[in-house]
């Protein structure tokens, strides 16, 4: 496990960088993890940040096809605001676990 420091906070991490504990996450992390991912985030990216933490709350799988379905983005605009691997992206950046639907 990685750990990241932030505010006089340590946030730990799994190997591929997802944040392990859900209720660790906050703004300022979310902010340094894109900006390692070369992404920066509008106000797009967080409707999309927030709709992903409620879905992870709510407990729902999560996939690309139901972040397109959001009403919040279709998945073409998804991979521009996300580019690379979209769902793996958002979901570190969201402070969420990796998706099951993620390789």
């Amino acid at each position: 496990m990685e750990t990241l420091i932030e505010n006089n906070q340590v946030l730990i991490t799994n190997a591929e960088g997802y944040l392990v504990n859900y209720e660790d996450w906050n703004p300022d992390w979310a902010k340094e993890v894109a900006e390692k991912l070369n992404i920066n985030l509008t106000p797009k990216h967080w409707d999309v940040i927030e709709w992903l933490r409620k879905k992870e709350e709510e407990k729902v799988a999560l996939n690309i096809r139901k972040v397109g379905n959001s009403g919040i983005v279709d998945i073409k605009q998804f991979y521009q605001l996300f580019p690379g691997a979209p769902l793996k992206n958002a979901s570190k950046i969201s402070g969420i676990k990796k998706p099951v639907s993620c390789i």
